[in-house]
């Protein structure tokens, strides 16, 4: 006989449903308790209260991988539905009292992760009550996320015109050619495109925003691209020429403190550095919610402040 409602809501807690949606999500009892700061048995022991709660198993393991069940999918269901409309109160509490509040999902390129959270920190000033959550991903999985609708805003550079996207430009993006401290083509009086090309170039990945500007750049002006090395995130790759392996192109916002102690120096070329945008992108047809709509207008009251605290010799 199914629980009456009364029954059932005396033997659930929000952490109980709270745990459930991060096991779900993540397929795993330990990534779950990782996630929300709790021992795996006590992960284990807030599914077994909820399954005896509802006298239905949520989970089930084959082999050694974690299945929902049938009740599993509906329970989960629901509380996606349930936490939209607390997120929703939170936003429409927040207003009634004058403040903005509720969740702000960002999506930040690789480049751009070295100066969001100092874009944060002022927007989190005034507006506490705005839970953030960020994802660092490459360019091309930033267009997938906008394509899917995913996210808030994306912080990105280089956005695509053939694209219904609303996009506000904020800050330059400066890529610059760096070479370990101590290379042999610093000996020399001027470097051109073509021998710093061809002294072991190393880029990131395709679907990187840094490798297609200088792609682009190189077509432009008929420069051959053939990289050495091609490597993940602008830290390795940054690491890598300090290490001696070759050159790079890399967004000077990510090597301030290697260029301040000479690890890395920039090479005077002429065509460089490449010039691009940081830009804050959401689809057009995007209705925005108050959070959203806030770090919207703090952007662009920003500008100016923006430049002197990043772009400042």
């Amino acid at each position: 006989m199914p629980l009456s409602i009364k029954k059932m809501t005396s033997r659930l807690s929000f952490r109980q449903l709270q745990v459930f949606k991060a096991v779900y999500e993540l397929q795993s009892y330990s990534k779950a308790g990782d996630l929300l700061g709790l021992t795996q048995p006590a992960v284990s022991s807030q599914i077994r209260q909820l399954e005896q709660g509802l006298d239905q198993p949520l989970f089930e393991y084959v082999g050694r991988r974690l299945f929902y069940t049938a009740a599993g999918e509906r329970l989960y269901e629901s509380i996606n539905t349930i936490f939209i409309e607390l997120s929703d109160l939170q936003t429409d509490l927040g207003a009634l009292k004058g403040h903005v509040a509720g969740e702000l999902k960002l999506v930040a390129v690789n480049t751009a992760q070295y100066m969001v959270p100092y874009l944060l920190r002022a927007f989190l000033d005034l507006h506490p009550q705005v839970s953030v959550r960020i994802k660092v991903v490459n360019r091309a999985t930033a267009l997938q996320r906008l394509n899917e609708n995913n996210d808030d805003l994306v912080i990105m550079g280089m956005v695509p015109t053939d694209k219904p996207l609303a996009s506000l430009p904020f800050l330059d993006n400066e890529l610059v050619p760096v070479v370990p401290q101590g290379h042999p083509l610093l000996k020399q009086p001027e470097i051109s495109a073509q021998q710093f090309l061809n002294s072991e170039l190393l880029v990131r990945e395709p679907g990187s925003g840094s490798r297609l500007a200088l792609e682009q750049h190189c077509q432009q002006h008929r420069l051959p691209f053939a990289p050495a090395m091609e490597i993940g995130s602008n830290d390795a790759l940054k690491h890598s020429v300090i290490a001696g392996l070759g050159v790079a192109v890399l967004p000077k916002l990510s090597i301030l403190s290697e260029l301040e102690l000479g690890r890395l120096k920039i090479a005077k070329i002429e065509g460089f550095p490449l010039r691009r945008s940081f830009c804050v992108v959401h689809p057009q047809a995007k209705h925005p919610t108050p959070a959203m709509q806030a770090f919207l207008d703090y952007v662009q009251q920003n500008i100016k402040q923006f430049e002197r605290m990043f772009l400042s010799e």
